[in-house]
């Protein structure tokens, strides 16, 4: 899980960061990410895509991310920006402000994915990178994480369409709620099965 990293140190590279982004599927909330530079002590086993993992072992991993990493920064791109840009520019741009709050600055990126974001650093984007660089693996747990959190925290606004249970993902029971209660603010009104019901 270290490879990437070692690749970047031996072309004398520092600060390394991964970067990662969760909610690009929803039809409700934001798309967030996360950009994460471990040291190079750090070693966990249980480190890999946040999907492989359950919410229990997340929750205790992000602790040990966040006590542990260099530094961590988080992006936000909110449903409104998402339906104005679309998703795939929203998920970019969060990345790309993820590296922007990150303090040291990082003079490389490991980035999940075949895109690279509007960022100086030299960057290298690497499909299923989640599963192949811990650095990326650790960001991809603390996206998943920070979003997770946030949809709960919607919940208290909007509880009819039960957040914490399906996160925003359009499931059946998701689904259904948008067809009874119609869409509420944090909506992706751009997205097939919530542009009906605006």
């Amino acid at each position: 899980m270290w490879y990437f990293e070692k690749e970047a140190t031996r072309k004398g590279c520092r600060e390394i960061a991964g970067i990662d982004e969760a909610g690009r599927g929803p039809l409700a909330g934001p798309v967030v990410s996360a950009a994460v530079i471990l040291p190079t002590t750090f070693d966990d086993p249980d480190i890999t895509d946040s999907k492989k993992i359950s919410p229990k072992k997340r929750d205790r991993l992000y602790d040990k991310i966040y006590a542990r990493a260099t530094a961590v920064g988080i992006g936000i791109v909110d449903a409104v920006e998402i339906d104005r840009i679309n998703i795939l520019q929203a998920s970019l741009l969060s990345m790309a402000m993820a590296v922007e709050n990150l303090a040291p600055r990082p003079d490389f990126l490991l980035i999940d994915g075949i895109f690279r974001i509007a960022c100086e650093q030299p960057q290298n984007p690497i499909p299923k990178g989640d599963s192949l660089s811990i650095s990326i693996a650790a960001a991809s747990i603390v996206a998943k994480v920070s979003r997770d959190r946030l949809m709960q925290t919607y919940h208290d606004y909007y509880p009819q369409f039960g957040f914490p249970r399906h996160k925003g993902y359009p499931t059946k029971a998701h689904k259904e709620a948008i067809r009874q209660f119609g869409c509420s603010p944090i909506h992706r009104k751009s997205f097939k099965g919530v542009k009906e019901y605006t």
